[in-house]
């Protein structure tokens, strides 16, 4: 079954290396989710898009360059899938929707 968190305006998301955590960015800061829980850990209000392709962590990935994946704003969707393979998201409408892969 699913799980669903709301995110409005997300922009770009990714995986730190062990996947043991979510960066998101939107349009009112960044926040780092626990991909045990899918509970929020840390949280900025500090605007920093991504660069290159990347943006810094914060919280327990504090100053870590984390690749990330951005919208796609002519379908205003985002697709990523964790490192591991264990979980594949999907973004559409301020919902992000995480499956576990098969």
């Amino acid at each position: 079954m699913p799980t669903y968190v709301n995110i409005g305006g997300l922009v770009a998301a990714g995986f730190d290396k062990s996947g043991e955590y979510l960066l998101t960015i939107s349009h009112s800061g960044r926040g780092v989710f626990s991909t045990k829980t899918w509970s929020k850990v840390a949280r900025d209000t500090e605007h920093q898009y991504p660069v290159a392709g990347c943006a810094i962590g914060i919280g327990p990935i504090s100053g870590q360059s984390i690749p990330v994946v951005e919208k796609n704003y002519q379908t205003d969707q985002l697709h990523l899938v964790s490192p591991n393979g264990l979980f594949n998201l999907f973004y559409e409408y301020g919902t992000l929707e995480i499956s576990e892969c098969a």
